[in-house]
């Protein structure tokens, strides 16, 4: 416990310093940034009239076990010169980890597992990525003018959008512009003890789609026209997830809960997956969502209100167990699902996602 009240403070100490460095590019474990930021600059990159229609989809293989100490101090070292503070980071990562046998384990790489401290000790790592092409857009690309002339001499233009170890490099041009881009990057990661998953890094058209973030992210054309969107919906896996946890909550071994129990819980777990996923094109899959969930729970019902060996009708199950047409109610407690979450659309917000700590022009006029 007081080892997580101190990495606690250092965190507290250490991330206004850091966030003041830290590009925009970056959205994992940031104050004010979330998942959705990083989708809706994919999506802002992909649409017309930008249209980047190749992303460099790349995964680091053991991100967080194998981030070399010694880069990591060093990156640290530049920015805080407190010989105590930066004794105390190097402290934590060496602190080792407790195998199931009770043995102490020596940690030589990586940052501790679970500790509050670790996302901030990886965004630092990690940020040479971000330095490295936000440097490059910034001094070859980053005008209209730049990317006209890289266009006409047959060059690509790309932007990198990162959450923690997740990454994508959405590229305007061919597709060896993106592949070029898989040596670029691993070139960058070596230094940092890091690599690239050869299995799970992969340059994709955004015609074929690929997945971020639990989200699938595809250029589709829009039902009865010939115009072609960005679409951003659940991905099969996130759906897949949330059917199998409906599953396992409505499994014969939770017969012996009561009806409103199970309700109440699916209730829980079906809200907080649609609240992720609203901002995606959701409504037809939080409705299969919502179909698999009812199918689930009209069986257990049967089960475990069955009369001898036969199982109650269905006309008996809607008189006693719905309130408003098929709709399932007990104890006053009615089966929502991820219908009852809005769809609605997020707003991009680009570079002007403010930090805690930006100064307000109007306090410091004032």
């Amino acid at each position: 416990m007081a080892d997580r009240v101190v990495q606690a403070s250092l965190k507290l100490v250490l991330e206004p310093i850091f966030e003041a460095d830290f590009k925009p590019c970056s959205y994992g474990f940031r104050p004010n940034r979330r998942a959705h930021d990083a989708i809706a600059e994919i999506h802002y990159f992909a649409s017309s009239p930008r249209n980047y229609q190749w992303a460099l989809e790349a995964d680091i293989k053991a991100c967080f076990d194998e981030i070399s100490h010694v880069v990591l101090m060093d990156r640290l070292r530049a920015r805080i010169k407190d010989k105590r503070v930066c004794a105390l980071v190097k402290a934590f990562l060496k602190s080792g980890v407790f195998t199931e046998l009770g043995d102490r384990e020596e940690t030589y790489t990586g940052t501790p597992q679970g500790g509050i401290l670790s996302p901030l000790l990886a965004n630092i790592a990690l940020s040479a990525l971000d330095d490295h092409f936000d440097r490059q857009w910034r001094e070859e690309m980053g005008t209209d003018g730049q990317r006209r002339k890289r266009r006409r001499n047959g060059q690509g233009t790309w932007k990198l959008i990162r959450y923690a170890d997740d990454f994508v490099l959405m590229v305007s041009g061919q597709r060896h512009h993106a592949e070029a881009l898989r040596e670029e990057v691993a070139a960058v990661l070596a230094p940092l003890g890091l690599r690239l998953s050869p299995e799970k890094t992969a340059v994709v058209h955004i015609d074929e789609g690929f997945d971020f973030l639990g989200f699938t992210i595809r250029r589709m054309r829009k039902r009865g026209t010939d115009k072609h969107y960005v679409y951003t919906t659940p991905s099969r896996k996130a759906v897949q997830a949330i059917k199998d946890k409906v599953s396992a909550k409505t499994y014969r071994s939770t017969r012996h809960q009561g009806l409103d129990q199970v309700i109440l819980g699916l209730n829980r777990s079906l809200r907080g997956w649609a609240d992720y996923f609203r901002h995606g094109v959701s409504k037809a899959t939080f409705s299969a969502v919502d179909h698999h969930a009812w199918h689930r729970l009209m069986r257990w019902i049967r089960r475990k209100y069955k009369r001898g060996r036969h199982r109650i009708g269905m006309k008996e199950l809607r008189r006693r167990f719905c309130d408003q047409g098929w709709r399932f109610a007990h104890n006053g407690v009615v089966f929502t699902g991820a219908s009852s979450v809005a769809v609605t659309r997020y707003r991009y917000r680009g570079a002007t996602i403010p930090t805690p700590w930006t100064p307000d022009p109007a306090a410091a006029g004032s």
